[in-house]
């Protein structure tokens, strides 16, 4: 799969990005950027692609504000503050943690460090000197090695290993400093992931956050991968923890969603049949997630999350008119599956984007016949 896309989107942006047309009989073709038939996303107020925002799903003023303050000033406080007043219980918390340690990691990978050189993310380190029992600065460190081992070590390798090892011990500090918070816990699903743990102990592990919070997306997610056939499980155990999640979920959960991420996670690497992506397996999938969309709160932190694979799906499968459905929601934000799979996640979306209204508007549609 990710072969393909890769080629698709190099195609695409050999033509700089809008290589795509409208015909009468509905059928897309590529054509140079400029001709009168080329399908132009800016004419949607689509968002141009070097302003597309790799940092986050969907929108968090409150997070990006507080973000740009800290690694301008490489003072932690306002992290500390900010994270002080997001409910433990809440989806927003673990999306907020990620942020801040994947900020952190970057910044140590832009600066490493050096003889004259502070390395980046040195607030991190202050923060967790300065303030060792604040419970949002131990989640933000021990995510922050996760993202570590898995950004700098292979799996296997003893460098990985020694990494979620200490990420471990670091997870479970973060648990004793905030013993009903569920990121703690969520966050070491990654560790067991990467260190393999036994089905006995992963399931020990998930019952705490399940004590805690039964519909958590996030955690839901991460654990999802465990059971993957690339990882710890197989395609019928992931399909079967997701549709078990789905069918209980309330009305409103997003978990309803959650069968189509497991049909993601084993989509073979590449797909010769056209309508393969029109499948029963997959057209359940994406129905499910539609009503998901549908019934859930409008600022469900997660709900950018489903939109996002929504759209890969839904330009895959050549149902145009609902892709651009999910555009009109998410355009802007790019920091989720699939794009963050891809060295440059904006290209990968703009490629998508770019289809979508070619596909949309070669079927009829026009900037004038969605709604807002």
């Amino acid at each position: 799969m990710a072969i393909l896309w890769l080629l698709m989107a190099l195609l695409m942006l050999s033509f700089v990005l809008l290589p795509v047309m409208r015909r009468r009989r509905g059928v897309i073709q590529q054509v140079l950027p400029g001709h009168p038939d080329a399908a132009d996303p800016a004419a949607y107020g689509f968002v141009r692609q070097e302003e597309l925002d790799v940092r986050l799903p969907g929108p968090d003023q409150d997070l990006l504000a507080v973000l740009e303050l800290v690694q301008r000033t490489q003072d932690y406080r306002a992290a500390a503050q900010l994270l002080a007043g997001t409910g433990a219980e809440e989806e927003l918390r673990w999306q907020r943690v990620q942020a801040f340690a994947g900020a952190a990691s970057l910044e140590l990978r832009q600066r490493p460090g050096g003889i004259h050189e502070t390395p980046g993310g040195q607030w991190l380190r202050v923060w967790r000197a300065e303030q060792p029992k604040d419970a949002g600065g131990a989640a933000v460190h021990a995510e922050f090695l996760v993202q570590q081992a898995w950004r700098t070590a292979t799996p296997g390798t003893e460098d990985f290993r020694i990494i979620m090892e200490e990420a471990r011990e670091a997870c479970a500090q973060a648990a004793l400093l905030a013993p009903g918070d569920p990121v703690p816990y969520v966050i070491e699903l990654s560790v067991a992931r990467g260190l393999a743990y036994p089905r006995a102990e992963f399931e020990q592990l998930w019952l705490k956050i399940i004590d805690r919070a039964p519909q958590h997306m996030g955690a839901h997610l991460a654990a999802l991968h465990y059971w993957c056939e690339k990882w710890h499980g197989s395609r019928e155990q992931a399909y079967s923890f997701a549709e078990t999640a789905a069918a209980r979920a309330p009305e409103g959960s997003l978990l309803a969603a959650l069968p189509l991420f497991a049909v993601f996670e084993h989509l073979p690497e590449v797909t010769t049949v056209r309508s393969f992506f029109q499948s029963e397996v997959i057209t359940k999938a994406i129905h499910g997630a539609l009503h998901a969309v549908h019934s859930a709160r409008p600022d469900d932190p997660t709900l950018p999350h489903v939109r996002h694979l929504l759209l890969f799906f839904l330009v895959r499968a050549e149902r145009w008119a609902e892709a651009m459905q999910q555009l009109i929601h998410i355009d802007g934000h790019v920091g989720a599956l699939p794009w963050t799979l891809s060295t440059d996640p904006a290209a990968e979306f703009a490629v998508a984007r770019a289809l979508a209204v070619a596909g949309y508007e070669a079927n009829g549609g026009s900037p004038a016949g969605l709604p807002g």
